[in-house]
């Protein structure tokens, strides 16, 4: 599979996920807030929401699609005949968790079976007494990793400590992993002291990227990672600057593209801001920067056509904010003006509606198309699934999803 994205809504043809596993079982409520999670989640309930969400992908992509468990390619990593590979990821371990004294027992990690090596990278148990550590349910969240961005890959640095451990798998497979073997000359990377998260890196087209400033993306993370893109064949980076806060954690919490013109957006933190959006692009070596008036703005002037901003949770004030909670402004497309999000922000799924989109929910569309190929372009659609679990993790789908392949 030629690994490529050159925008937000070319028709998936691969993609890396994580269905919720035991170590969501492991979050109590002591731990919750330390985890970044919000509550409390169901492993059973959330697995089987997850494992309906990619039912809809299997229907929507073409036969050559495919999905990728994140799980099983740290596995294949981690088998002995990988000894480079775990070797790395041993070591960064180490070098990032000296609270953990994790180089007493480093024999022990390079001699494990690798799915109990897997175990304890997910889990932080393994049947050693003395090796512990938290576990990682953020992992369901695989957008935050990395972004391919056409032929390249922008690594990830975390901005909290809670997911260093994900991130340090993330950066074993672009390294080691032979699916990426042909991005391995093509990695971005940022210093340790910079953050950058995927979920704040939205691929506009081959050519412009947007990139957020948010709770979990720095002003130098954001700098580092544009002025890397530009000098890999991007020609314009949007910097967006969002508030800094728990419920706008990263840009596509408030803002996702559903079609090649049209956005979903929580007005009170896009189109109600001005001056908040700078235009970076390269010029004799030098970046240049300029400040626009509003995201609307500069989008239609980078892109040359007009956009229409669909708002999540419709017209009313209390709905925008209580369905931005529970992620209607993160919709993830599986073609352009096809798209799946939560069923319960029915709000949103209304403005939709008004806005030409068929809205169906999950179980009608994977009948329709079960026997039959679907072949996206003649309607818009918006698929609705059930998170009510998930989304107790404060991720929607797009956040679930690390798109490795596009059409373009």
């Amino acid at each position: 599979m030629k690994l490529n994205v050159s925008s937000e809504t070319g028709r998936l043809r691969g993609v890396i996920v994580h269905t919720p596993g035991h170590e969501v079982s492991l979050v109590n409520p002591e731990l919750k807030d330390e985890l970044l999670f919000d509550d409390i989640v169901f492993e059973e309930d959330a697995r089987r929401e997850h494992l309906d969400m990619l039912d809809i992908f299997r229907a929507a992509m073409p036969p050559e699609g495919k999905i990728y468990e994140i799980t099983d390619l740290f596995l294949e990593c981690f088998h002995m005949d990988q000894q480079e590979a775990r070797a790395f990821f041993i070591e960064e371990l180490i070098r990032r968790y000296p609270q953990g004294n994790l180089h007493t027992v480093k024999e022990e990690l390079l001699s494990m079976p690798p799915d109990e090596l897997l175990r304890f990278a997910i889990e932080g148990i393994t049947t050693h007494k003395d090796l512990v550590l938290n576990p990682t349910p953020n992992l369901l969240f695989t957008r935050d990793l990395a972004a391919v961005v056409n032929d390249s890959i922008l690594l990830s640095r975390p901005a909290k400590a809670a997911r260093i451990r994900e991130f340090l798998l993330m950066e074993m497979l672009v390294r080691y992993h032979p699916l990426f073997s042909e991005l391995k000359a093509n990695i971005l990377t940022i210093s340790e002291q910079e953050t950058i998260e995927g979920g704040d890196v939205l691929v506009a087209s081959g050519d412009l990227v947007l990139i957020g400033m948010s709770e979990r993306t720095s002003f130098s993370g954001l700098m580092t990672a544009a002025e890397g893109l530009l000098n890999r064949g991007v020609t314009q980076v949007l910097a967006i600057d969002i508030p800094k806060q728990r419920s706008s954690m990263h840009l596509d919490t408030i803002f996702t593209f559903a079609s090649n013109d049209e956005c979903l957006v929580f007005p009170p933190a896009i189109t109600e801001r001005e001056r908040n959006v700078v235009k970076l692009n390269s010029e004799n070596g030098s970046i240049r920067a300029e400040i626009k008036s509003s995201l609307k703005d500069a989008l239609e002037e980078c892109m040359g056509h007009s956009f229409t901003f669909i708002n999540c949770g419709g017209n009313s004030r209390t709905n925008q904010f209580r369905e931005q909670w529970t992620d209607g402004a993160n919709v993830f497309a599986l073609a352009p003006g096809v798209i799946v999000g939560y069923e319960r922000n029915t709000n949103t799924f209304n403005a939709l509606k008004e806005h030409g989109y068929e809205v169906i929910n999950q179980f009608d569309f994977i009948e329709e198309y079960r026997d039959r190929p679907f072949n996206p372009g003649s309607k818009k659609i918006a698929i609705g699934f059930e998170g009510n679990e998930l989304c107790r993790g404060r991720g929607g789908a797009r956040c679930m999803t690390l798109p490795i392949s596009r059409e373009s």
